[in-house]
């Protein structure tokens, strides 16, 4: 039996095979979801942050050190977005790109990055469209299909700034079908590239006087109220029934079966995931139930019941004309009803 070879060989071994170079790019946004675009002293190209990843590091390690060194920027990196393959150019060498979310940083952070090294002599906050306007046709691809991974909650796979047929993000829609229709892609791809929905499962409560339970989240923004309920998780098989009695379990302490179905809402952004609300009837809470409510604080800050007549200054429209739907349903009998941001 051949002696294995040392742990300094494999290595030696190892660093003398050929590879792509590896670099690291940050979609850096602020609060306004701008996106930082920096000029640099080495290059007439406007850059994304970012740069190549040495031997010893990961791609995130090495955004982390590049937004150190260039911008002082001391931020976790963020999730990944995308992966772009280059074939070999000038250099001779392969490029693979990792694109990763850093971000949003808040108004103080963005206002405190100083170009400490020389490298970098301008950051500029610009529109996303203004920010691929303004970046070169090699960059610009990998900044469009990070924002379009980033909005639909996916993943943008990328060779030479060309999204992929099968890529969950950044595939243009009219080239997704038509790949679709033509056959061309296989059921894996098929399956990466149809368009997802958010689903979640609510409960329409109202007191003995006809008002309208109302929780106050402690994420997002605080000042709009919205129904008991949340997200459910099909991936781990809950029906949109149970999700809400969890939910509502979860939030108010109550453990109680909701009711009839009373409508199901459709909406949906372009650019982003449909979002689908199942809503359902939770009955007529009395004082003595009502007094039983233990909110969860992690999640809300608090709960109320309002008239009908107070949604408009507490609820965004879409959501006041749910609720209005499925008070109308549930004192006609009718429903479920099919909604679409709101309307029948």
């Amino acid at each position: 039996m051949p002696d294995r070879p040392s742990p300094d060989a494999v290595r030696a071994y190892h660093a003398a095979r050929p590879a792509p170079l590896v670099a690291a790019t940050g979609i850096v946004v602020d609060t306004r979801g701008r996106v930082l675009v920096l000029a640099t002293s080495y290059g007439a190209d406007p850059q994304l942050p970012g740069g190549a990843v040495e031997a010893a590091e990961t791609p995130e390690a090495g955004l982390a050190r590049q937004l150190r060194e260039e911008l002082d920027l001391h931020v976790p990196v963020g999730r990944l977005l995308a992966v772009d393959s280059r074939p070999p150019g000038t250099l001779g060498r392969a490029l693979v790109v990792h694109v990763h979310l850093v971000g949003p940083l808040t108004p103080e952070e963005a206002t405190a990055l100083s170009f400490r090294d020389g490298g970098i002599t301008e950051g500029r906050w610009l529109r996303p469209d203004e920010a691929c306007e303004a970046l070169p046709a090699r960059v610009a691809p990998r900044l469009r299909a990070g924002l379009a991974a980033l909005h639909t909650g996916s993943f943008a796979h990328l060779v030479d700034g060309v999204p992929q047929p099968g890529s969950p993000a950044g595939l243009d829609p009219a080239r997704r079908l038509a790949l679709e229709h033509s056959g061309a892609l296989d059921a894996a791809s098929h399956r990466a590239s149809r368009p997802k929905a958010v689903t979640a499962a609510s409960v329409l409560f109202t007191a003995a006087d006809g008002r309208v339970l109302l929780v106050q989240p402690a994420y997002g923004r605080s000042d709009r109220w919205n129904l008991p309920g949340g997200g459910i998780d099909s991936d781990l098989g809950e029906t949109p029934r149970a999700a809400a009695r969890r939910e509502v379990h979860e939030e108010l302490g109550l453990d109680l079966a909701p009711g009839r179905l009373l409508a199901v809402n459709w909406s949906h952004k372009p650019g982003r995931p449909a979002r689908i609300r199942f809503l359902y009837d939770g009955g007529v809470l009395d004082a003595a139930v009502l007094d039983r409510i233990r909110l969860d604080h992690t999640e809300l800050l608090q709960w109320r019941t309002v008239a009908p007549a107070e949604l408009p200054g507490l609820v965004k429209p879409a959501l006041r004309r749910q609720i209005t739907a499925c008070l109308t349903a549930r004192a006609t009998g009718t429903g479920p009803l099919e909604l679409h941001a709101g309307r029948p």
